[in-house]
């Protein structure tokens, strides 16, 4: 399979990056990624020279760059997207351009060339909060923040070409990722620098927000297997059922360091937080997949990384 997997130099990308080649050794990869602040070649080390791999620097946005890079490949893979709750609140205009914006433009090409599937990389923001039992696929969408909303609109998109133009489109929707590659503006990539250093953990409001955690190696072969073995035009939820309060992880990363609680500084609660978040499984876990890491595993491994 010859694969475009957008957005390939950030977190979860470069780590899926790396896992299809570590895994299928006659697939080939096209990374496209626009290096913003959130995106590094750093993060391709070890694949930019395999010989199965090409990096194109460049925007989704950009319709004849994607229209020729969509013709010489089986599947998109879409990852490209703005991503930080917080720098959606403080402005929303570049996450509606790259969101929503950028998955037409893909959508497009995608269409035009007659792709075999198109796999929308979403996130369970979209559902909203939850603060009893789990969100299940067939749930309706109810987005509270600017970055959410946009990835919900991306997700509909999405869905009208597959209703419209047959469009072989899949989408996921994924719980809070970690793992080696984050930006250290993340929770727990920024917590550990903190702890390490001796600054202090900034906590939103009470810390009693509570959030799944997948390690983001866990989260990669489940959008492999989907990519592979999914049903065109579902959805499917991926969640680990590893439930924290964020109180929890941070002492969690504390513990981990070695460090002192007196660093926990409770700071103004975010504009709009979620308080829960949580996802029924059954149809990904139809496809043979389940986790393999604890959050606790998942956590030593990401603080050796960030460490080192």
């Amino acid at each position: 399979m010859r694969i475009l997997v957008t957005g390939g130099a950030g977190f979860i990308g470069s780590n899926f990056v790396h896992y299809v080649l570590d895994e299928h050794e006659n697939d080939e990869v096209i990374t496209l990624d626009a290096l913003t602040y959130a995106g590094s070649k750093d993060n391709l080390d070890g694949v930019l020279d395999d010989p199965r791999h090409e990096f194109v620097e460049g925007d989704i946005r950009d319709r004849d760059l994607v229209t020729d890079l969509v013709s010489d490949v089986d599947a998109i893979v879409n990852f490209a997207a703005e991503s930080h709750v917080d720098r959606s609140i403080e402005g929303a205009k570049p996450f509606v351009t790259t969101n929503v914006q950028g998955t037409q433009t893909l959508l497009d090409a995608a269409n035009e060339a007659n792709i075999e599937c198109f796999l929308q990389i979403s996130t369970d923001e979209v559902y909203g909060q939850i603060l009893d039992g789990k969100f299940s696929e067939d749930d309706p969408l109810n987005p509270r923040n600017p970055y959410s909303a946009t990835k919900a609109g991306a997700d509909l998109l999405a869905q009208s070409f597959q209703t419209t133009h047959d469009l072989p489109v899949l989408i996921t929707r994924t719980c809070n990722n970690f793992g080696p590659r984050q930006h250290p503006e993340k929770l727990i990539p920024k917590f550990i620098q903190n702890a390490a250093a001796g600054e202090t953990l900034p906590i939103y409001g009470d810390g009693s927000n509570v959030r799944e955690w997948i390690y983001v190696e866990d989260n990669c072969r489940a959008l492999d297997m989907v990519l592979r073995k999914g049903e065109v035009g579902e959805i499917y939820n991926i969640g680990s059922h590893a439930e924290k309060t964020n109180f929890e992880v941070t002492e969690a990363i504390l513990d981990a360091i070695g460090a002192d609680d007196a660093l926990i500084e409770f700071v103004e609660d975010r504009a709009g937080h979620d308080q829960r978040y949580a996802l029924e499984t059954e149809k990904i876990e139809s496809l043979g997949w389940e986790t393999e890491y604890t959050f606790e595993e998942g956590l030593e491994r990401t603080v050796e990384y960030y460490l080192d």
